[in-house]
């Protein structure tokens, strides 16, 4: 991997901790739809990372998670929880962005918080082992 490569990268990753922090934030403050929303980008960027380090790309949301489903899920790279917790925040965003009156629950949003926090730090930690060999 060439330096640029690497540096964009960290960079997603960093993104992926900084949404992270953007949902909490929001959760705190009883903001439920919005934080699902930066739950679902936190995940996205940490897949794009990934994706990164394995030399793939795709510019929309779907050519990411049909990538990342391929390539890692499907392969046992990324345990099957991990997918579903991507996947079903993607799902969530779209019903909290697009449809009308969704409120998404407060403790529903905590677990959600919890599980975003698991899979950006499970891809974080893969994309390590894979730097170390």
């Amino acid at each position: 991997m060439n330096g640029r490569g690497e540096e964009l990268i960290r960079y997603r990753l960093s993104r992926a901790g900084e949404t992270l922090e953007e949902a909490r934030l929001l959760a705190e403050n009883k903001h439920g739809n919005a934080a699902v929303n930066r739950l679902c980008y936190a995940c996205f960027y940490a897949v794009l990372a990934l994706l990164i380090r394995d030399g793939r790309y795709s510019s929309k949301h779907s050519g990411v998670r049909a990538l990342f489903n391929i390539h890692f899920v499907k392969t046992g790279e990324v345990p099957k929880e991990m997918a579903r917790i991507y996947n079903d925040l993607f799902e969530r965003r779209q019903e909290g962005d697009d449809d009308d009156f969704i409120v998404f629950d407060a403790a529903d949003v905590q677990i959600w918080l919890s599980e975003a926090e698991s899979f950006v730090r499970c891809i974080s930690e893969w994309i390590q082992r894979a730097d170390k060999q």
